[in-house]
């Protein structure tokens, strides 16, 4: 049902001159389907509040409400071609009556961690660029026909939207930013093990996968209704920088049933280390910080007791900062930190030794991030404690990620098993802390077992080295231009 009616939407979206990607494509069926979910939602409480005797009170007025403005009703209970808006009349509409009214539920929200202030907060950010009224009806009515009443059914749709924020990220325009792999940041969350009562952090959420996955892991323990009061309210927190990707964040969240997500729509660096208090400290750190880039601003770099232009080093060194003494962190980072000799890299693994317990280091293959041509690591460590002994996995799927073959749940099965007890094996291994270079502080990866017996690389591997270091070219190419 969810997903015809979204290749159906897909296929009117092509004809629009006012989309042109994947992202558009999302944004644009990311508003609607907000406002159609939000419906359902009401409906539900009014329902009932009915049942057990109470007054319930719509958030939106009637008039902006779905069944109103987008799919009113005859007495059969089919769409009423008499009052439905069509054409320009609907374009007029939406642009100039609906969204000013939701964009001011900003102003009229008791709070900011309530769910009118993020629907005046999404249309704040986001805009209608449908500018056909035939085009808009046709989506309308594939959405009319949805239904979230049944556990099964929202769970359903969460599914299908995280797939759209897949294509999203494949399809470029930066959108490769807000998505990680979902059978990673799985696996980085069963390790992790978050606990109810717990705040969960990401101060780099894109559009909230790791909030969402975590959210799922904890949900499925939460038996009392007081746990769920908790994970709603007291659990999940995240900041994102860019519109798009807060919005597509909050829409996520809630989708997955979060109702009032708490993600701020900021710029996480600009923060000043020296201003993170005890109360604003976290349990657990779950992310994929941005990295690469034209560098950050130098007066953002004075915020941090490291200074570099590399995005991902800044919020490493928050991330830290952030963590209470003994809270938990997964963070993914170019494995190139590992081994750069630059006196900003040498730095930070210092503060990372010697701050925290770096205990385990998950080697990601070429492919596992479609459409960024880097290799990465995962950092798992504990803060409190200085690093005595590192466990590394070097995950090797037996064959090349990309689009068509992208990691499952099942490549990351054995990290996931052996990690519980650092066990070796030819994939994994342990160093003691004690070994580690004290003047560079070098990490990197050196399985003893490929050293005992090489490995001849393959073809694959060769034209994957060849492929990064070409996306590596293009991005040192565009920022050289940018300076020009």
């Amino acid at each position: 049902m969810f997903e015809q009616a979204f290749r159906n939407i897909d296929d009117v979206l092509r004809k629009e001159a006012g989309c042109t990607t994947e992202l558009d494509y999302t944004e644009q069926t990311s508003w609607l389907l907000f406002l159609k979910y939000l419906d359902a939602l009401e409906q539900e409480r009014h329902t009932v509040a009915r049942m057990e005797g109470k007054p319930y009170k719509f958030i939106l007025d009637k008039r902006y409400r779905w069944e109103s403005w987008a799919a009113p009703k005859d007495k059969a209970g089919k769409l009423d071609h008499n009052t439905a808006r069509s054409g320009d009349d609907l374009i007029e509409f939406v642009n100039d009556d609906l969204f000013p009214y939701l964009r001011g539920f900003r102003q009229k929200a008791s709070g900011p961690n309530t769910i009118e202030y993020k629907i005046g907060e999404i249309f704040a950010e986001i805009k209608n660029r449908i500018t056909s009224g035939y085009t808009l009806r046709e989506i309308i009515d594939q959405l009319d026909g949805l239904r979230f009443g049944s556990q099964a059914e929202k769970h359903e749709l969460s599914d299908l939207y995280e797939s759209r924020i897949r294509k999203m990220g494949n399809a470029g325009r930066n959108g490769g930013e807000y998505y990680t792999p979902r059978p990673l940041i799985r696996a980085m969350i069963k390790v992790i093990d978050p606990k109810i009562g717990e705040r969960v952090y990401d101060g780099a959420c894109g559009s909230a996968g790791f909030l969402c996955e975590a959210f799922e892991y904890l949900n499925a323990k939460a038996a009392k209704t007081k746990d769920k009061k908790i994970l709603q309210e007291q659990t999940f927190f995240g900041k994102e920088k860019k519109s798009l990707a807060y919005v597509i964040g909050i829409m996520n969240m809630i989708l997955h049933g979060i109702e009032a997500p708490h993600i701020l729509h900021t710029n996480t660096l600009a923060e000043n280390l020296g201003d993170i208090q005890a109360k604003d400290q976290v349990d657990v750190i779950l992310a994929n910080p941005p990295f690469g880039g034209k560098g950050e601003r130098e007066e953002i770099q004075q915020n941090f007791p490291i200074r570099t232009g590399e995005t991902a080093y800044l919020f490493l060194q928050h991330f830290i900062k952030m963590l209470k003494p003994g809270g938990r962190a997964a963070v993914v980072i170019k494995n190139t930190f590992l081994s750069n000799t630059d006196n900003a890299s040498i730095k930070l693994r210092e503060e990372l030794l010697t701050s925290c317990n770096l205990h385990t280091v998950l080697d990601c293959p070429s492919g596992t991030f479609q459409g960024a041509g880097v290799k990465t690591v995962v950092l798992f460590f504990e803060k409190g404690t200085k690093t005595r002994k590192i466990w590394y996995y070097q995950l090797d799927p037996g064959r090349s990620l990309g689009k068509i073959n992208p990691l499952n749940d099942a490549d990351i099965a054995e990290f996931v098993e052996l990690q519980r007890a650092f066990a070796e094996s030819p994939k994994s291994w342990g160093i003691n802390a004690a070994s580690i270079d004290p003047e560079v502080f070098d990490l990197s990866m050196r399985n003893p077992s490929e050293r005992a017996a090489p490995r001849n690389r393959g073809a694959r591997d060769i034209l994957d080295e060849v492929n990064a270091l070409d996306v590596e070219s293009a991005k040192v190419l565009e920022t050289i231009r940018g300076l020009l």
